[in-house]
């Protein structure tokens, strides 16, 4: 489902979605050390010719709010429009999957958890000269120790 490794050792689901052409596949990250950041990464595959994600706005991953697992570390959002316009747009490289930094919530159950979200992102058709609002639900299973 996509070309980002995976550690045998650790459980992964990944949630596959299209929305309007685009291909959304999630995974959780564990943070390579104890105490360090973790990352749910995300890569947006555009599936017709001349569809292409937007660098900015750039996409925003939002938890589900009653989850006990994670905690949402991600930047507030700069203030400024959420419009794209297709003429002055830059794209994501759909090789490289966009990360949003987690981490472990303090007192999250041991185990491994499905945790859910809505990654909300613009994409456009270079060739049609517009561009779009996407959203995509993702899950990912978070193993805690």
């Amino acid at each position: 489902m996509g070309s980002m490794s995976r550690n045998p050792s650790i459980a992964y689901l990944v949630l596959a979605a299209a929305t309007a052409g685009v291909g959304v596949e999630a995974i959780f990250v564990p943070p390579a050390k104890p105490g360090a950041e973790a990352a749910i990464a995300v890569t947006l595959t555009p599936e017709a010719d001349g569809i292409v994600v937007n660098e900015k706005p750039g996409p925003r991953l939002s938890l589900d709010p009653t989850q006990p697992v994670l905690v949402d570390r991600q930047p507030p959002r700069a203030a400024g429009s959420n419009a794209a316009d297709p003429s002055q747009a830059k794209y994501l490289d759909p090789q490289v999957p966009v990360r949003f930094p987690v981490t472990i919530a303090p007192g999250a159950p041991r185990g491994t958890h499905v945790v859910r979200g809505t990654l909300t992102f613009f994409y456009c058709s270079k060739a049609e000269g517009w561009c779009k609002k996407g959203t995509s639900e993702i899950a990912v299973s978070v193993p805690v120790q």
